[in-house]
């Protein structure tokens, strides 16, 4: 039996990231007025249809809202989006957030989601860190439909909770971990 073989995989797998990151990674940011109305509308419309990130957002510090993400993969996969910070509802900067993935997966899917920053200091972390690896740095709570419903504020703790969004599209799961958050200046 011939064994496979290994360097020539992992020469196909960069090649492919590098065709499929390259582009994305290189998309100009939208201006600030078209980033501003997105995360808006995005977060009001998330608001109307969930108690939970009303509540949630309620008592953050800041939202990071990241409108739109796009994420496409044959076995090596990427996503990226542009995404607002927002407190009291005033933009107070503004981020991409990009990753690169491997392993089974095909497909297409665009969706959003928004951080909520519970304290100040989880807040300076990503404003002082110049660039932030979800997984690193404060703990991040992914709220599902389930945790959802049972969300008070006598269940909020510190941290980060991450709430998605308008998921449309052929790949399943959403997988924030290895994403990485930094900051941009729009176009």
């Amino acid at each position: 039996m011939k064994s496979p073989n290994h360097p020539k995989l992992i020469i196909i797998f960069a090649v492919t990231l590098g065709l499929v990151v390259t582009p994305i990674s290189h998309v100009r940011a939208a201006s600030a007025a078209a980033m501003n109305q997105k995360a808006n509308s995005a977060l009001h419309d998330l608001y109307a249809r969930s108690a939970a990130a009303r509540n949630v957002g309620h008592h953050a510090k800041a939202v990071l809202v990241f409108p739109e993400i796009l994420k496409a993969g044959f076995i090596v996969g990427a996503q990226h989006g542009d995404g607002t910070l927002l407190s009291h509802g005033r933009p107070i900067g503004y981020y991409k957030t990009v990753a690169a993935s491997y392993g089974l997966q095909a497909g297409a899917q665009k969706f959003g989601y928004a951080l909520f920053f519970m304290t100040d200091g989880d807040l300076a972390y990503l404003r002082k860190s110049g660039g932030w690896e979800i997984g690193t740095g404060p703990s991040i709570v992914i709220v599902d439909t389930g945790m959802a419903k049972s969300l008070t504020t006598t269940t909020l703790r510190k941290g980060v909770y991450a709430i998605a969004f308008d998921q449309k599209g052929l790949m399943a799961g959403l997988g924030l971990q290895g994403s990485k958050i930094t900051p941009i200046k729009p176009g």
